[in-house]
């Protein structure tokens, strides 16, 4: 008798569907693609703030296909809630890259997403990078490159932090993302003015927006910070979707993951993390300090009102993290109480 192989335990089926459902996924964007280019559609590249250093720059962007007039290429940048969820990712173009004298050649990856890192040789400041590829006209990215003498910088949350989303409450996070744009989202209080004091107090300082929302929203986020006079700063997103062992990525993954590259990035900048008290903020930012003690400055964590806590479904116990961590931990419902207690701390001097 023929000897039967093990039966596949339940985490090995839960993989191969999730990775089966990551590949149906990227063979509908290749026929939605090639479906496009049918019908006369061409290549327009997003590009979105990166941040660098002095001898190398990440560059962000996303291409995907527009009717390639001038008109539809500022709405693909400009366009709003639950369309910028159905553009078209055109993974098969190749992305060619100038910055500072250095020209590299680049392809998107999964959702026509490109984050690469690109080695050369750049001054401190705001620099530009032109991108352009065969289909599309150049556009151009804004990267901000940190002073080797930089020893502060701040990543900030977006969601309920800078922007009052209240972003746990499906229907109204689904009503926010999908339906809304930057004009009807109402920013948190104070924020903005503490973000530029920091930024007056420490001019080198490096800007981190790091949101668990998805890239298509980037323009969006862009203008709402500019409209509300937030510092400009890097965005970064993720990109939603099946991957090769889950069904949707992990956004707590995502910040976990960007926090540690930007510890191995800049290993001289302590870091103050600002987020809120109604999603996972406190605990990855806990599990950074722990991990990361010199990488850190301080914590400052917004909290929610009473009403955006219940939709938050409560909030963790903050009296414990500022007693039992080394590193100082603040709280307060908004930026003008932060800001005093971020004074107190000699992070903001006026």
């Amino acid at each position: 008798m023929a000897r039967l192989g093990k039966s596949p335990t339940p985490a090995q089926t839960a993989g191969e569907i999730l990775h089966r459902a990551a590949r149906i996924e990227d063979a509908f964007h290749r026929w939605r693609e090639r479906r496009g280019r049918k019908r006369g559609l061409t290549t327009t590249i997003i590009p979105y703030s990166s941040y660098g250093g002095t001898e190398w720059a990440r560059v962000l962007c996303r291409v995907v296909l527009t009717r390639g007039t001038e008109a539809s290429k500022k709405r693909a940048e400009k366009v709003r809630g639950w369309r910028s969820f159905f553009s078209i990712p055109a993974n098969d173009e190749v992305v060619t890259v100038t910055i500072g004298g250095t020209t590299v050649q680049l392809t998107p990856g999964r959702g026509g997403v490109i984050d690469e890192q690109v080695a050369v040789a750049l001054l401190p400041g705001w620099q530009t990078a032109t991108l352009a590829s065969a289909g599309s006209d150049a556009t151009i990215a804004h990267i901000f490159v940190v002073d080797p003498k930089a020893t502060f910088g701040i990543i900030s949350d977006v969601d309920d932090t800078v922007m009052v989303t209240a972003l746990p409450r499906p229907l109204l996070a689904a009503w926010n993302t999908f339906v809304l744009d930057e004009h009807a989202r109402r920013p948190v209080a104070g924020m903005a003015v503490l973000y530029d004091r920091l930024a007056r107090a420490n001019p080198l300082a490096p800007v981190i927006y790091l949101s668990t929302g998805a890239w298509n929203v980037a323009p969006t986020l862009t203008r709402f910070l500019r409209r509300n006079l937030y510092p400009r700063g890097a965005m970064l997103l993720t990109d939603w979707g099946p991957t090769h062992d889950r069904w949707f990525r992990s956004g707590a993954e995502h910040k976990r993951d960007s926090l540690r590259r930007l510890a191995a990035e800049f290993p001289a900048i302590k870091w103050l993390l600002v987020g809120d008290d109604g999603q996972h903020d406190e605990e990855i930012y806990g599990e950074f300090v722990a991990s990361h003690p010199n990488n850190v400055a301080a914590v400052a964590i917004r909290q929610l009102s009473t009403g955006e806590a219940v939709l938050a479904g409560g909030r963790s116990n903050s009296a414990e993290r500022e007693r039992e961590s080394p590193t100082p931990w603040r709280f307060a419902p908004d930026g003008a109480r932060l800001a005093v207690e971020l004074r107190e701390l000699g992070l903001i001097n006026d």
